[in-house]
């Protein structure tokens, strides 16, 4: 397949560009691209897909911090992952499945001190699939990546689920995923990558 990678020279964009150029050909121009990958930021990634999406280019976007809803009726597909490490996929399912026995939850996110949004969309999908109502904690600190926790109590007891990438690696398996499926996937928006899994 031949990828556009919008974002490549961005933080997760180069730590994902190897492995796409393996299994994939990475090429430099919508007009040659058979996909769109995006990891920009929420001021490009809104304009970017726009233009995929009138192109007939069918897209992975991992960017956060914008409004994904404006893409719902795509005429292709619109794929898109607040988090494409699998083990936070787990983590959300996970404290889902808990959230049935705890129902008294709290998340704390923690991650890098240059991550634009808080707070960030992992942890807002996480409250969505809790029911909306559970309080977000946002910390940015240098020395950090992407870690999060959903800490849930009950009388006498409490239970942690945490994931952590101290690798911006941990998205490629995410990615190559998405890019596997992305023809399968019909028009319009699909959030997350439990979606394909």
């Amino acid at each position: 397949m031949k990828v556009l990678l919008n974002g490549r020279s961005g933080k997760v964009g180069s730590a994902i560009a190897p492995a796409l150029a393996g299994a994939h050909t990475l090429v430099e121009s919508l007009d040659e691209a058979d996909a769109v990958v995006d990891f920009t930021t929420a001021e490009a990634v809104v304009e970017n897909v726009r233009a995929a999406v009138a192109a007939r280019v069918p897209c992975v976007v991992g960017t956060t911090g914008w409004d994904v809803d404006a893409f719902r009726d795509a005429p292709v597909a619109v794929f898109f992952a607040p988090n494409f490490a699998v083990g936070a996929v787990l983590m959300m399912r996970f404290a889902a499945q808990a959230f049935a026995y705890m129902p008294h939850a709290e998340i704390v996110e923690l991650h890098h001190d240059t991550k634009r949004d808080a707070p960030s969309g992992t942890a807002r999908l996480t409250a969505e699939r809790l029911g909306g109502n559970v309080p977000i904690h946002s910390v940015r600190l240098p020395g950090l990546v992407a870690h999060q926790e959903v800490i849930l109590g009950a009388p006498g007891q409490t239970l942690t689920i945490r994931h952590d990438a101290p690798s911006r690696e941990a998205y490629t398996p995410g990615v190559l995923l998405a890019l596997e499926r992305l023809p399968s996937l019909p028009p319009g928006l699909t959030v997350g990558l439990d979606a394909l899994l």
